[in-house]
């Protein structure tokens, strides 16, 4: 028993760094298409391969919505496959203009509900991974709780499918004001590969208020941490559509 407390006390603390530095570790995020300018013959044939309508013509190249992106790479990958790709984690943006964060009181503290409406279980282990050491989500003051009469974040995962309308309503009606809705991963925000289709919407926010959306299919744990600290008024959103007319910067739909 000395020698396992002796060997943590050398080893110190292993959790990320993130949001007072920035994460170096690898394979911390799978990253994002970025705008690109491109000639017009390939842009279309790069657009015609994309399973999701993420990539979108534009005069000047390719248009990106990161709310379709289901990091399929076959615009990156491959012959004359030439998009740019971006790194980074602070993916998460206001869903609409309207949208605004937290105020004070909830700045440091906040209690988050987490409903799988259709996960095929990709983006319920990222959420899952907050919980654990390195990335410790309690250190910034974010709590799960079981029930939503304690949540002040909705936190939805998975295309909306048809079974789960009622419960998501149910618990969203449940939750006490203020409360903010938080849409993790493609099938959340669009559908993704399944929507909209007879048994899955287009996304959560055409049945209930999304505030605040992270693209990624699946947003790795660091994204889902800057959409709570969005959601928390501590940090910037970033853009959810990218447009090459700004030298492939993020620039508000």
């Amino acid at each position: 028993m000395t020698n396992w407390v002796i060997k943590g006390l050398r080893t110190g603390v292993k959790s990320t760094r993130y949001p007072r530095a920035e994460e170096t570790a690898a394979g911390c995020s799978p990253g994002l298409p970025a705008a690109t300018r491109l000639p017009s013959d390939l842009a279309e044939m790069i657009v015609a391969r994309c399973p999701t309508g993420a990539l979108e013509r534009s005069l000047e190249g390719v248009d990106v919505d990161l709310r379709r992106c289901v990091h399929c790479f076959r615009c990156t990958r491959g012959s004359n496959c030439t998009v740019d790709w971006s790194g980074g984690y602070d993916w998460a943006g206001f869903a609409t203009e309207r949208t605004g964060a937290f105020g004070p009181p909830f700045g440091r503290s906040l209690h988050i509900l987490v409903v799988d409406t259709g996960d095929c279980g990709a983006c319920l282990s990222e959420v899952k991974q907050l919980n654990n050491p390195y990335y410790n989500m309690h250190r910034l003051g974010f709590f799960l709780t079981p029930t939503p009469r304690h949540a002040d974040v909705l936190l939805v995962v998975g295309a909306l499918t048809e079974q789960m309308r009622l419960p998501l309503r149910k618990a969203y009606d449940a939750m006490p004001t203020p409360k903010r809705v938080v849409a993790a991963g493609a099938c959340a925000l669009s559908g993704g590969v399944f929507g909209r289709s007879f048994i899955c919407s287009g996304g959560v926010g055409e049945f209930l208020p999304v505030d605040v959306e992270v693209p990624g299919n699946p947003p790795p744990p660091l994204a889902i941490l800057h959409g709570l600290m969005v959601v928390a008024g501590r940090k910037p959103p970033a853009s959810l559509y990218r447009r090459v007319e700004n030298s492939s910067a993020d620039e508000p739909r």
